[in-house]
């Protein structure tokens, strides 16, 4: 079984990946609809890819089919309630959607509309805006810790090369994740390079610690692999389908999104194929 150190490793080096989408933004702001709704799509199908690839088949490997239905049902439904009262802000390619419970800008839930041509208007109060950056650490946590989650209990699970095949679909999945948050923070008048370290911290932060913490408690309770590896596929499915497809679609670009969803479904197919043996 690989160490916790080197889980912490490979989960850090996967989450820092979403600095990698970020990198066209130093060299333009022009991006189109298509090209971001293409992203997330692609996005998506790499993360449900890992979820049946990397998570399910796996745990049905090595446990019942009631153990890992009961965990993908609990993680789902974990996803959706700390969704629901976790505040947190998603920043959109035009304009910004608040969510959860708790305090917000204003009673409607939402924070300053764009103007039409997609830009946002800045809050122009620092304690808006360090509210601001809280509720979008709050999103990106919701994001990442299925997946740090999925990479620690892979590696828990004694099968290196199972933990090694999801860590390289997530971090690959974090490169069009990375460029779809960092399109609305350059619109927003983040400036490139502070995008790029913010959007490398969103994935290098809360993806290790999650990892330490999903490889710990499958190491120490033997058994519990078929479960969390439930858990985690179910938090990953949930993601999907409850922030990115949504996301993805109502902007005229459904069939780009749907085929890259199909692309990046096919590339964790390859992935899984390929390493782990």
């Amino acid at each position: 079984m690989s160490s916790l150190e080197e889980v912490v490793v490979v989960a850090t080096i996967a989450g820092c990946t979403t600095g990698l989408g970020a990198l066209p933004l130093l060299l333009t702001d022009r991006i189109s609809h298509r090209v971001y709704d293409g992203s997330l799509g692609l996005a998506a199908g790499i993360m449900v890819g890992a979820a049946v690839f990397a998570l399910v088949l796996p745990g049905l490997e090595m446990g019942s089919p009631l153990e890992v239905t009961a965990g993908l049902l609990a993680g789902g439904g974990f996803l959706l309630v700390v969704n629901a009262v976790l505040p947190h802000l998603h920043l959109l390619f035009r304009g910004e959607r608040v969510e959860g419970t708790g305090p917000k800008f204003d009673p409607a839930g939402e924070l300053p509309s764009a103007e039409a041509d997609g830009d946002l208007e800045p809050l122009g109060d620092d304690a808006d805006d360090l509210r601001r950056a809280a509720l979008v650490g709050g999103a990106v946590t919701i994001h990442n810790v299925p997946e740090g989650l999925a990479v620690g209990i892979a590696f828990a699970s004694g099968e290196t090369a199972l933990g090694l095949a999801i860590a390289t679909a997530i971090a690959v999945q974090n490169v069009p994740d990375g460029f779809a948050m960092a399109v609305p923070a350059v619109r927003a008048g983040v400036s490139a390079p502070r995008t790029l370290l913010y959007t490398t911290l969103s994935g290098g932060v809360p993806e290790p610690i999650a990892a330490a913490v999903g490889f710990s408690l499958v190491a120490v309770v033997s058994g519990l692999f078929p479960l969390s590896a439930g858990f985690a596929a179910g938090a990953m499915i949930a993601v999907v389908f409850r922030e990115l497809v949504p996301s993805s679609h109502g902007h005229g670009y459904a069939d780009t999104a749907t085929a890259t969803f199909v692309l990046g479904f096919a590339v964790m197919l390859l992935v899984d194929t390929v390493l782990a043996v």
